[in-house]
């Protein structure tokens, strides 16, 4: 499987409801740093996976759509605990939906497969894996 990662990075506020979370359940922040991969099993017609800068520029256009927010404020987030897997969820299919509508160019629709990770520091991260 080859694989081509990109990356950028998203700088949110939220709260969360549940004692498990403990000091966190108090609005805070949260910077992550953002990896996007994309893997299929055979490389293009050009013999890429996805084309770096439309994968770059679209990671970017996603996490764009969060960043400098207070996601208890946002309306598709009403409710939910936006943990750092929830949010490499939401980045993940976000980009899966790009990919299908061709904003990563007409060869990356044989991408098979995306991660997301979201590095909270440098000592704890989370991920999401799905199919295109």
């Amino acid at each position: 499987m080859f694989s081509v990662t990109v990356r950028d990075h998203i700088m949110v506020a939220h709260s969360f409801r549940g004692e498990v979370f403990g000091p966190a359940q108090r609005l805070h922040g949260a910077t992550f740093l953002v990896d996007a991969t994309f893997r299929r099993a055979q490389l293009d017609d050009d013999n890429i996976v996805v084309d770096i800068g439309l994968a770059t520029r679209e990671l970017g256009a996603v996490v764009g759509e969060l960043n400098y927010r207070n996601l208890d404020n946002e309306p598709d987030f009403a409710g939910v605990n936006t943990s750092t897997e929830f949010l490499a969820k939401v980045i993940a299919d976000r980009l899966a939906e790009r990919i299908h509508k061709g904003a990563l160019g007409e060869g990356a629709k044989g991408i098979a497969q995306i991660s997301v990770t979201l590095h909270e520091s440098h000592v704890a991260w989370a991920s999401y894996e799905r199919a295109v």
